[in-house]
């Protein structure tokens, strides 16, 4: 479709909610490949063991907080989640 100017995140928030995703997890800058890889492994590791989509994000994000490489918050606070975040 045509994309018009400021409605290409929500166009694509949209057609994913329309698919029948709940819930997204979307980027408000350009983040670092390895940061959002250790940051998306930590998160579903969380989600894995059992904790909801807003609590394992947390974790996952002060794990990185904690860790030497990726305290510094544009590695990790880049993200937030849309839609139902339970």
């Amino acid at each position: 479709g045509v994309a018009d100017e400021g409605e290409g995140v929500y166009g694509l928030r949209r057609a994913l909610v329309l698919a029948g995703a709940r819930s997204q997890m979307v980027s408000l800058w350009k983040v670092d490949d390895a940061a959002t890889l250790a940051l998306m492994t930590g998160f579903y590791e969380e989600l894995d063991r059992g904790a909801d989509v807003g609590r394992s994000f947390q974790a996952a994000q002060q794990r990185m907080l904690a860790s030497h490489t990726h305290a510094h918050p544009y590695f990790w606070a880049g993200f937030v989640t849309v839609g139902d975040w339970r």
